[in-house]
């Protein structure tokens, strides 16, 4: 009876485990099926001007697409970069009234709405001082390193994005109440496009490169 119980107790131990292997198998198969190559989102990552607008994105992805920017260098890690986030209804409108005409019809039925700020002083300042003739502006290319990785994390989810530089600052500071020491940048919209968007034309490579 004994020896019963314990073959048993061995046969049924062995399914379960080659049921978990199974399903971590299949799992990780799905997981790499669904995996989006980078060279994929740089090649289909595009500034999009026409949203569907029955789809929504949750707060919890967009929390996700702001980690990633953390991961972004910076000068001496000093993360100047900081994001507002429309996502109410009334805050998306607010916003998209702030952009200029052409941008608010671009980006119609985008559900999500950020403005992207740095503060300065920080990138290009030691004790205070800044260390060389650009100042300030290491601010504002940390904040485009930072968006960059917003926007192509946001690719590689399914999203899709627009970076817009026309927009009123003022309002948009009194708006989300922005410090005076944060610098305005941008406004991105995101959202999924309802269409496929035209592919632009490069620059040859050796009209932007040169080696030596």
């Amino acid at each position: 009876m004994k020896k019963s119980n314990l073959l048993f107790s061995a046969v049924l131990a062995f399914l379960m485990l080659t049921g978990c292997s199974n399903k971590n198998e299949n799992n990780n198969e799905a997981a790499v099926a669904n995996a989006v190559s980078f060279d994929e989102v740089l090649a289909t990552r595009r500034s999009v001007r026409s949203y569907d607008a029955t789809k929504t994105i949750s707060e919890a992805e967009v929390r996700e697409l702001l980690i990633a920017t953390q991961e972004a260098p910076s000068w001496a890690n000093q993360q100047p970069s900081k994001y507002y986030v429309a996502m109410s209804p009334e805050k998306v409108e607010a916003v998209s009234n702030l952009v200029g005409e052409r941008n608010k019809q671009n980006i119609a039925g985008a559900p999500v709405l950020i403005v992207s700020t740095y503060e300065k002083g920080k990138s290009g300042f030691f004790r205070g001082e800044q260390t060389n003739e650009v100042g300030d502006g290491w601010g504002a290319y940390d904040n485009g390193l930072s968006n960059a990785y917003f926007i192509l994390k946001a690719r590689s989810k399914g999203f899709d994005s627009l970076i817009m530089g026309m927009r009123d600052s003022d309002a948009l500071r009194e708006l989300f109440n922005i410090p005076e020491n944060e610098a305005i940048m941008a406004v991105i919209s995101l959202g999924y496009r309802s269409g496929e968007p035209r592919q632009p034309e490069h620059r040859p490579l050796d009209e932007v490169v040169q080696f030596f």
